[in-house]
């Protein structure tokens, strides 16, 4: 829980979201062609996360090989999608991603066409950015790693400046506790090493960041700018000492990567005072290293995150900007960016823009703030980080708690159940219905599976009320949350979920009912069998007949394993309507799919499932009237017995039938039930004038069955018959006891 309470829910949310459109996404454009519904509904997905997680910001993604980074803070890594999606940017060799406004469809999907590509062909067209300053779109920038220094270190054994071992958390436990002088030889080397990467400094201020946040999990935006510009001096101090003639391009280093952090963070950073005696001005060197493209999307960021320009803003932006030729082209490059985003489309913009730019231009707080009073107010932030230190009330901890995002979020839920259950206007309780439906996709998004129970909780019970107000609305909802991509993603995730997340997960699929089933069935459509298999399986057999329709995706789908997961689906729920789907199956060319719908349809205690049976036992030959046969008692399941019966007493055991019958009481005897000897019995005294040869055929498969039964009612079967029965069997039956 640590690494995600790095970012707020929201944004932790937003990310995951877009790490799963991506993974989607790129499978489907390996699976399909470009124009196929599958790709055109996950490109779609990629669209809406990739606005709601910008919000018509400047929104970057930093990649590690097992993780994501935004503004420097980790996502939660222990979700699989964030895993696997920093897997792949990785793989393709991209260090960071930017989405600028709203990003066309045209564009990601030229996105992904470069993901997919091959890696040998993408490298050898220089790489993801090459190519996408080639085919790209200005919505979306990529940084991509540098293909000579990964060379370069692959023929080294020097190993990765950002490499968390022991050397990596030495120095920054040094930094955050400030003993520079703490510093030996081996990390003054990785230092010098991480001096001549962006990516790797970028890395390090995010380190050191991270302790510098309040209990709740707010970032310290003035302790975090000082514990980076001690980062970065500490660099600066290295580089220069050990290979001075690198200054100019590290103080280049660590202008890009001052340019990813949080803007906030980055503007206190370079307003900062310069280290008296410091053999480098970092302050100076960094802000002189900003050129205009990088100061507007700072600026940029800024101002759509804020929403207006504030005086310390201003302050901060004619401490980076004094000169005012330069000014104007940095708003001119901020005013172009922004108008790519939500903000800069709003219907006040230009009246907004307008305040800003004379804000910007023209604000001095020299003659109206005292030197004293500006002093105090840049303090403000140590000021509250001594406060912090002090005794506080043993009550706070708990305090804080009802503030947090858990206790919020359930208050949230259990509001909107109380305004469902109160409402006494049919119109009102639809609109809020929808909330609830819409909440419980975000909780089941979130993973907060708990409160999801609770919303699909109070939607059910409002659903199964007779004459409830709302009730056709609270299934529509319910409905609407089976058929979601909130739901597919919860279902795929629920082989690695623990026991009380499965718990949660199955109460909220149990309650939607069968509309869950398309999401499940996807689960289920493996080759090998797995953990989340077995349950996605559970919960749809627990439907019963209502989820006989929904599974004939599965029939028709072309892949063997999915025909052979709907086929044994359907055998255990053993329902009747199941029939018709089944019937097709058995003339699948695969053996395995064909056996998987004999022992389905063996399991239905319905004629109709029997009359599909023997219709194919009148058809098959040889082998493969046996493979059915074999198929049909494989589990030696008592079930099947009324139904190998049934096709017995409906064949013609003397003329067209006798070989499917033979093969019938061989089965019987196969399965050993009790349950046989009645018709088994019957064969045997079959009587008749001609045909002799077949009635000593059915009479000797019988005879067989019953000794292969081998219980005392068999046993005291075949002694009556011995007594009772025609010359022949008595003939039989002794030669059968004797041998």
């Amino acid at each position: 829980m640590a690494q995600a309470s790095e970012l707020s829910p929201e944004l932790a949310r937003g990310v995951l979201r877009l790490a799963r459109a991506v993974l989607t996404a790129s499978r489907n454009w390996t699976l399909y062609p470009p124009d196929h519904p599958a790709v055109e509904q996950s490109v779609s997905r990629l669209t809406d996360a990739v606005r709601q997680a910008a919000s018509g910001a400047v929104f970057s993604i930093g990649v590690t090989p097992d993780t994501l980074l935004v503004e420097g803070a980790h996502a939660d890594r222990s979700q699989t999608a964030i895993a696997d999606a920093a897997a792949l940017l990785h793989d393709c060799d991209i260090l960071q991603l930017t989405f600028i406004g709203d990003v066309p469809v045209h564009a990601l999907r030229t996105l992904l066409r470069i993901l997919t590509m091959d890696v040998a062909e993408r490298r050898s067209r220089g790489g993801p950015a090459q190519m996408w300053v080639a085919d790209g779109h200005p919505s979306v920038a990529i940084a991509q790693v540098d293909y000579k220094r990964v060379l370069d270190r692959e023929q080294s054994d020097t190993p990765e400046p950002a490499t968390r071992d022991d050397v990596w958390r030495s120095i920054v436990m040094s930094i955050v506790a400030g003993q520079s002088a703490a510093f030996d030889e081996l990390a003054q080397a990785r230092l010098l090493a991480i001096a001549g990467s962006p990516a790797a400094i970028g890395d390090l201020a995010a380190a050191v960041m991270a302790s510098k946040c309040t209990m709740d999990g707010s970032p310290m935006v003035t302790s975090q700018a000082a514990t980076v510009l001690a980062a970065f001096r500490h660099l600066a101090g290295i580089v220069t000492v050990m290979s001075p003639d690198r200054v100019p391009e590290v103080m280049g280093n660590l202008a890009s990567a001052a340019a990813q952090l949080d803007p906030h963070v980055a503007m206190q950073l370079m307003q900062a005072d310069e280290e008296p005696g410091a053999d480098v001005a970092v302050v100076h060197g960094i802000t002189a290293a900003f050129d205009d493209g990088k100061v507007a999307q700072l600026l940029a960021t800024a101002l759509a995150l804020d929403g207006q320009a504030s005086d310390r803003l201003a302050t901060i932006f004619n401490t980076i900007v004094p000169d005012e030729e330069r000014k104007r082209r940095v708003l001119t490059l901020t005013h172009t960016m922004l108008t790519e985003t939500d903000l800069g489309k709003s219907g006040q913009f230009r009246a907004l823009w307008a305040s800003m730019e004379e804000l910007l231009v023209s604000y001095n707080d020299k003659p109206f703030v005292s030197e004293i009073y500006r002093t105090a107010l840049d303090g403000v932030g140590g000021r509250a980080e001594r406060m912090a230190t002090l005794d506080l009330p043993p009550e706070l901890a708990e305090w804080i708690d009802t503030l947090g995002q858990e206790n919020v979020r359930t208050l949230s839920v259990t509001l909107l159940i109380d305004l469902l259950t109160l409402e006494r206007d049919a119109r009102r309780a639809a609109d809020i219905t929808q909330d609830l439906g819409a909440l419980a996709e975000d909780l089941l998004m979130s993973g907060s599976y708990d409160d999801a129970v609770s919303v699909t909780t109070a939607l059910s019970t409002r659903a199964g009320a007779r004459d409830a107000i709302g009730r056709d609305a609270c299934r529509l909802a319910l409905d609407g949350l089976g058929a979601s991509p909130a739901l597919r993603d919860t279902a795929a995730l629920i082989g690695d979920v623990d026991e009380e997340g499965w718990t949660a997960i199955r109460a909220v699929v149990t309650m939607i009912g069968a509309a869950s089933i398309n999401p499940l069935a996807t689960v289920v459509a493996v080759e090998h069998d797995t953990l989340a298999s077995h349950r996605a399986a559970d919960l749809i057999v627990s439907f019963g007949a209502d989820g006989v329709p929904r599974l004939a995706s599965l029939v028709g789908d072309s892949r063997w394993f999915a025909q052979r997961a709907g086929a044994r689906l359907l055998g255990r729920i053993g329902s009747a309507e199941a029939v018709p789907l089944l019937q097709p199956l058995l003339r699948k060319p695969d053996p395995r799919v064909a056996r998987e719908a004999i022992a389905a349809l063996g399991a239905i205690p319905d004629p109709s499932a029997a009359r599909a049976i023997q219709a194919v036992l009148r058809s098959a030959t040889g082998a493969l009237r046996r493979a059915v046969i074999e198929a049909l008692v494989a589990d030696r399941d008592p079930r099947v017995v009324p139904m190998i019966a049934r096709i017995i007493a409906e064949s013609e055991p003397i003329r067209k039938d006798h070989d499917v019958v033979l093969e019938a009481l061989d089965a019987l005897g196969t399965v050993g039930s009790v349950d046989a000897i009645p018709v088994l019995v019957t064969t045997a005294r079959r009587r008749g004038w001609f045909w002799r040869r077949r009635l000593r055929a059915l009479k000797e498969r019988s005879v067989g069955a019953l000794l292969r039964i081998g219980t005392p009612e068999g046993s005291a079967a075949l002694e009556e018959a011995g007594r009772t029965g025609d010359r022949l069997l008595k003939k039989i039956i002794h030669g059968a006891r004797k041998s």
